[in-house]
């Protein structure tokens, strides 16, 4: 049963480091980013300006920004731990105009980016079946169905079951493909080229290339901040939310750097040789020898498989992070206090609600307007996920980029102010520049998410502006905007 007095209620649990850390690798998505970003890091996009070979170099130099960003929630999560804490970092950083404008934007983004994932999970388990069985046993809508039903389950039962859930789907696709990137190094043999994988220079444009390159060397660091949703159900939040983004950062950085560097030894440094496998350069080196790759039919299976399983801890991942945040800027009054409610399993009900129904209404559209941002030679589900991953990594950007300006007012009295400026610094240099790659000559009907997004930005703003200010106790209300 619902709480009639929601607002004044926070979210049950006692969630773990360990519940903490899924939820961030969950969202980032290591396996899926690897797979589908590589080719966008050597060039392989819209711009014709990448990293090239150099691509392992990018993607390191991503992790080290992404690093000041983390140090900086980690900060705040010493101090502040709610249900929307990214939203409250901004709040106390730049005020509580531009942080209820920012938090509508940073939970629609990731709302969007969910959705998106979910019509491509279906989409890619019917077409797979379809490619490697030569079987069609459901409609494309159907798989689509399915997967809401389980969705919806998940958010109901409750954060730990979407966590643990999360952490399987994610070590079991991270260990497996791991131990594939490290079989094709081991094969590739004395075809290894360390140097050149970090040499500026094997960039077709030099540097400036590579650093072109870190633009999506971020993105793939997209969502590695969502454990600090979780604060509130954390049973130690300020020791180990902190542990946990940073954690997730190195580990997943790691992962990163052996993977990039796996893909572009693979094709023996030869950007031709990756750009005609540029759809998913992984599953070209998982194919058998005699087609070029490093696996075989069964192999290119399994990794198709383990791609699709860490789809779903990136779509649980991304549901669990929309519906908290919808939840705490209910109980904040910048949202109808109805989503504010929670049920008997401490769970926010009719914010979780509200995610199963985007989902939906996205389902129904990707079946029935099949135009909608169709591009030329792409499903539709495809078209559509392109669209929405655009629109949520465009989203977090600007929001990072929120926060690193924030910070260097809100966390103005800590003991290493030089670090403070440091991390800040870093993380506007960094987020700036991914937002600059999201619009550079990017066309119709991409260039209509940043353009979408920024309206979203613009009418928080406008709501924020005309909300009457209410004089809100965060104890005795349990507003969790104050710091702990």
């Amino acid at each position: 049963m619902a709480d009639s007095a929601g607002s004044n209620r926070r979210l049950g649990g006692s969630l773990t480091l360990v519940d903490a850390i899924a939820q961030s690798v969950g969202v980032m998505g290591p396996v899926f980013s690897i797979a589908f970003l590589v080719p966008l890091l050597v060039g392989l996009n819209a711009s014709g300006s990448g990293a090239g070979a150099a691509a392992p170099l990018s993607v390191a130099i991503g992790a080290i920004g992404v690093l000041g960003l983390g140090w900086i929630v980690a900060q705040y999560a010493r101090r502040i731990h709610s249900a929307g804490s990214l939203y409250d970092y901004v709040t106390d950083g730049l005020g509580k105009r531009v942080g209820a404008a920012a938090g509508l934007l940073y939970y629609v983004g990731i709302l969007v980016l969910g959705v998106g994932i979910l019509v491509m999970i279906g989409g890619t388990i019917h077409d797979t079946l379809q490619a490697e069985f030569g079987i069609t046993p459901l409609p494309e809508v159907v798989w689509d169905l399915i997967l809401l039903v389980g969705l919806g389950v998940v958010l109901y039962m409750g954060v730990a079951l979407s966590t643990r859930t999360q952490l399987v789907l994610a070590l079991v696709s991270l260990a497996v493909v791991l131990v594939f990137f490290i079989v094709v190094i081991v094969k590739v043999g004395d075809g290894n080229q360390v140097v050149t994988a970090f040499n500026p220079g094997t960039s077709p444009q030099g540097l400036s290339g590579v650093l072109f390159g870190v633009l999506y060397g971020v993105l793939l660091f997209t969502g590695f901040e969502t454990a600090a949703n979780l604060g509130e159900e954390t049973k130690h939040p300020k020791r180990d939310i902190p542990r946990a983004v940073l954690i997730s950062v190195l580990t997943v950085g790691v992962f990163y750097v052996i993977g990039s560097y796996s893909q572009v030894a693979g094709y023996q440094f030869n950007l031709d040789a990756l750009g005609s496998n540029a759809g998913a350069p992984l599953f070209g080196l998982a194919g058998p020898v005699s087609d070029g790759g490093f696996g075989s039919v069964a192999v290119r299976r399994l990794l198709e498989l383990v791609v699709i399983l860490d789809m779903l801890a990136v779509m649980i991942g991304c549901s669990v992070a929309a519906s908290r945040g919808f939840f705490a800027l209910a109980r904040d009054r910048r949202l109808p206090t109805a989503l504010s409610s929670v049920s008997g399993r401490g769970t926010p009900l009719v914010a979780s609600l509200v995610v199963v129904a985007a989902h939906l209404v996205v389902i129904v559209i990707t079946a029935a307007w099949t135009g909608l941002f169709a591009q030329e030679n792409m499903p539709h589900y495809v078209a559509m996920f392109s669209w929405g991953s655009t629109y949520g990594g465009f989203s977090l950007a600007v929001i990072y980029l929120l926060m690193s300006v924030g910070a260097l007012r809100g966390l103005r009295d800590h003991s290493k102010l030089w670090a403070v400026y440091l991390a800040g610094a870093t993380g506007i240099v960094v987020t700036g520049a991914a937002i600059f790659g999201a619009v550079y000559k990017v066309g119709a009907p991409i260039i209509y998410a940043p353009y979408a997004a920024i309206g979203v930005f613009a009418i928080g703003l406008v709501l924020a502006f005309l909300h009457r200010e209410q004089s809100i106790d965060p104890v005795t209300a349990a507003v969790p905007t104050a710091r702990a």
